[in-house]
């Protein structure tokens, strides 16, 4: 079990993830996308600091190498540009179909691991991608 312990936290995600839109979706009547990824951010840094705190998981910043901090500063830049386009998606377009399109980054993640971070993989997992992206084609472009 402890091989596969990532399978239960990235089922996990799934599961937020999905709420995430229907909450979102649900939260952006009325105001401005950008306005409602402010509100969620505070949320979740204070929801962070709570559980660093309560879990005794504060680490002291100045231990972070260089190369720690620019890859982190450039995940939460990444980060912030997609809530900030999901949000704007949302508020445009069905939950249904905007959460499928974003999902099409697990194909994108798959590409860029190939490139970025020499990952190989094997023929069925190739063609798990090819499902993902036709599935997200199938679901974005249906009327």
């Amino acid at each position: 079990m402890a091989e596969h312990g990532w399978l239960f936290w990235a089922l996990t995600s799934a599961v937020f993830a999905a709420l995430t839109a229907i909450f979102a979706k649900v939260g952006l009547q009325g105001i401005d996308s950008d306005f409602a990824t402010f509100i969620r951010t505070l949320v979740i840094v204070a929801a962070l600091a709570l559980f660093l705190s309560y879990s005794g998981k504060w680490q002291n910043p100045a231990t972070l190498s260089v190369k720690n901090w620019g890859f982190l500063v450039l995940s939460g830049l990444a980060t912030g540009a997609s809530w900030l386009a999901y949000f704007k998606a949302l508020q445009l377009g069905d939950a249904s179909k905007v959460a499928p399109v974003d999902k099409f980054s697990l194909v994108l993640v798959a590409l860029m691991a190939v490139i970025f971070l020499k990952e190989r993989p094997s023929a069925q997992e190739w063609l798990g991608i090819v499902f993902v992206a036709s599935g997200v084609l199938l679901l974005a472009l249906r009327r």
